[in-house]
């Protein structure tokens, strides 16, 4: 199936590893223009050096998504380097779990910082973005997807912090996609369950430390749960956020797409 994204502009943000990095190798094989934005220089670095080695092109940059102004800068400097966005994709920022009994209310704090914040000044600079397009004469439709988390919709005792944050997500994700759906712009979501990601093994170490269990063990655990029986592949997500993005979507926004493996099956 062709997704009509061949020259699509895209920014991901966190793109540099997990599922942000398995987002942009697949922009790029449908032919997209890709700039990736993280925090960490060196996984941008050596999600260039990959991009280059397989003669992929790509744009890199390295920015405090919490910062507004960072932010603003980023958008700046991209669409100066590669021209007018397309799509964003949002998969940067992840909230720390902790023990329920030493949850603070400061951790509910860092959790929003961490995650809504960025979601949140991003779309408002592509949002932004696509309005001066749009005044400019654009009719071409617009795109953003949130790649949100599960722990936005079923709590989780040892992540209530990170799933307030995903929540408030969720809630942003219905608002602004009602009020600019007239405007050509969709914006839906993606609540990954556990995937095969460096972020994952973190949370299955947290659980194997604080369980008094091994990490194998856990995992083991988290799969029998599981009816699909497997964690999912980064690989599995990006698929799904591009046909969000595509036109082949084009009568769909507002959606939430829970990726769980079936752990919590909805009407």
């Amino acid at each position: 199936m062709d997704l009509h994204l061949h020259g699509k502009r895209v920014i991901i943000t966190g793109g540099s590893k997990g599922i942000g990095l398995a987002c942009a190798r697949a922009f790029v094989a449908e032919g997209a223009q890709v700039a990736i934005i993280s925090r960490d220089p060196a996984h941008l670095e050596a999600a260039r050096a990959e991009f280059a080695q397989r003669g992929w092109p790509l744009l890199a940059h390295a920015r405090d998504l919490a910062s507004s102004a960072g932010c603003e800068q980023a958008m700046a400097s991209l669409e100066e380097q590669f021209g007018a966005l397309d799509i964003l994709v949002n998969c940067a920022g992840a909230a720390k779990k902790y023990p329920l009994q030493t949850l603070e209310p400061a951790n509910f704090h860092e959790a929003l910082h961490a995650k809504f914040t960025p979601y949140l000044n991003m779309q408002h600079q592509a949002l932004r973005s696509f309005a001066r397009q749009r005044a400019a004469g654009a009719q071409e439709d617009k795109a953003i997807v949130n790649i949100i988390g599960i722990g936005g919709r079923h709590v989780m005792a040892n992540h209530l912090a990170g799933g307030l944050a995903n929540a408030a997500l969720l809630f942003l994700n219905a608002g602004l996609a009602n009020a600019h759906a007239a405007s050509g712009i969709r914006i839906n979501a993606i609540n990954p369950g556990l995937t095969l990601t460096s972020r994952t093994e973190q949370t299955l170490a947290f659980e194997a430390e604080h369980g008094q269990s091994s990490v194998q063990a856990v995992l083991k655990a988290k799969e029998a749960a599981l009816p699909i029986g497997r964690l999912a592949q980064p690989e599995e997500i990006a698929d799904v956020a591009l046909f969000l993005a595509s036109p082949r979507a084009s009568y769909v926004t507002g959606a939430v797409i829970d990726m769980d493996g079936g752990l919590h099956p909805s009407l």
